[in-house]
């Protein structure tokens, strides 16, 4: 198979979910800044700022709800990205230090099917960008908008950054137009009719959840960097790209629900090109480049992920080739589910965050707090990609207290399919994250301390191993 030319100054990229070595290490901190902002500052964002009008919320609880959760969201999955260039390796590699090399695979499948659940979510809204740009059926708007995506996500790494470094401007100075033209149409008077301590909360937890379902990406795109950048300024240019982009583009989505809910919510891309007739062809085009920037995480994380699932030693003869192939066979499946997918589009997208929300909390927890409280970043690398190497084949207590979290957060839960009796209880208010977060934590705490010094009692304290290593 012909690999494609890759753009002047970049590289086309060779490694897959292999440990990119000292060598082959690039770039700087700051280009996490744009590849995060243009990630979020794009049109599936504002689709789900328009949920909090959407809820019933008016506009300064959809403006305080929305600064909230992804305040407090984007701290986990930066926290995440700062992992990167210690580690040098994708970021659900990680995980079988926690869950064991084939005990891992319970996480892989639940951050899988994030990835195709987004990806079709965003192909609906690049299909309608297409569409409206080229005055083509919505089918073929799909099957353009997916396949721009598909070649970009063949080249790989570098045109990621080099990519969102251009479209972030863009698409700040589209997002600046048509919240000013927003502004300027908001009715005098507006109508909410549901804000209850219940709406609040689930609105947050929406919020959160969007930044939150970014952590299991957000080390893929770091892991290039030299492992001697700064921890911090990773940390903090990813937070402000992320968190800072999400609410803004939030808000606008806000706006955007007050002055036309439902012409926004039916064609979400025709609807905001809509605003500037005369030049709507150009905002079609905008629109559709920062669907590209968030979609092409989503098919090459699958990817990555799905590679960790089924890769033992992690090392192939071409990693261009395998995720030519791969992604290819991916992106057709998204599409397909896609063109099915329209109808129902921000009532779909609601549950599918929340859904998926649910097991990913217990994930993060786990990942982070033993990353930076119980190893402190010491992993011996080389252990991650053998069955039977240091982090074991399945580590149990782990295994087990994700599934346990998962049943804590059940009673709390609130969605179109099932409310919990304590969120039923809250007035709908959806708080399982917060409660999954807090156990999981402080449980793997517990857990560690416990295991730690039960191998210290039996063979002494050079035997005592970090959670998840073999006895």
């Amino acid at each position: 198979m012909q690999t494609p030319p890759s753009a002047p100054g970049v590289r086309l990229e060779q490694r897959a979910i292999d440990h990119i070595p000292a060598s082959e290490r690039r770039g700087r901190p700051n280009t996490l800044f744009t590849l995060w902002f243009a990630s979020n500052v794009q049109v599936t964002g504002l689709a789900t700022g328009v949920l909090s009008i959407t809820l019933g919320l008016d506009l300064k609880w959809a403006i305080a709800t929305i600064l909230i959760g992804n305040l407090i969201g984007g701290l986990f999955m930066a926290y995440h990205s700062a992992q990167g260039p210690r580690l040098g390796v994708p970021q659900m590699i990680q995980s079988r230090a926690q869950f064991g090399f084939f005990g891992a695979l319970l996480p892989l499948l639940i951050v899988v099917l994030l990835y195709l659940g987004f990806f079709i979510t965003s192909a609906v809204l690049g299909g309608q960008a297409i569409a409206g740009l080229l005055h083509i059926p919505y089918t073929g708007g799909v099957l353009i908008s997916d396949a721009v995506i598909l070649l970009v996500t063949w080249v790989g790494y570098d045109l990621f950054h080099a990519y969102d470094r251009v479209v972030s401007i863009l698409s700040g100075l589209m997002f600046l137009a048509i919240m000013v033209k927003l502004a300027t149409a908001l009715p005098a008077h507006f109508h909410a009719t549901g804000v209850s301590a219940g709406t609040i909360l689930l609105a947050i937890s929406i919020f959160a959840s969007w930044q939150i379902t970014w952590a299991p990406y957000v080390s893929d795109y770091s892991r290039y960097l030299p492992a001697e950048t700064p921890s911090a300024r990773v940390f903090w240019f990813t937070y402000a790209g992320s968190a800072l982009g999400a609410s803004w583009v939030m808000v606008v989505g806000a706006l955007a629900g007050i002055v036309a809910e439902k012409a926004v919510s039916t064609n979400t891309s025709g609807y905001l090109a809509g605003l500037f007739s005369t030049v709507s062809p150009l905002f079609f085009f905008l629109i559709f480049l920062g669907i590209v920037a968030a979609n092409l995480e989503n098919l090459y994380g699958a990817f990555l992920t799905s590679l960790t699932g089924i890769s033992p030693s992690g090392t192939f003869a071409s990693g261009t080739r395998l995720r030519i192939a791969f992604t290819s066979v991916v992106a057709v499946i998204g599409t397909v589910l896609a063109i099915l997918a329209n109808a129902n589009f921000f009532t779909n997208l609601t549950d599918f965050v929340l859904f998926i929300l649910y097991f990913l909390i217990p994930w993060t927890a786990i990942n982070l707090t033993d990353y930076y409280l119980v190893r402190r970043g010491r992993y011996d690398i080389n252990e991650l990609f053998k069955v039977n190497g240091a982090y074991g084949r399945v580590n149990w207590w782990v295994v087990a207290l994700y599934i346990v979290t998962i049943g804590i957060e059940v009673p709390f839960m609130d969605s179109s399919f099932y409310e919990g009796p304590v969120a039923h209880a809250l007035g709908g208010g959806d708080i399982a994250w917060l409660v999954g977060l807090a156990f999981s934590i402080l449980a793997y705490l517990a857990l560690a301390k416990a295991l730690m010094a039960s191998g210290a009692r039996r063979a002494g304290p050079a035997a005592a191993r970090p959670l998840g290593d073999s006895a």
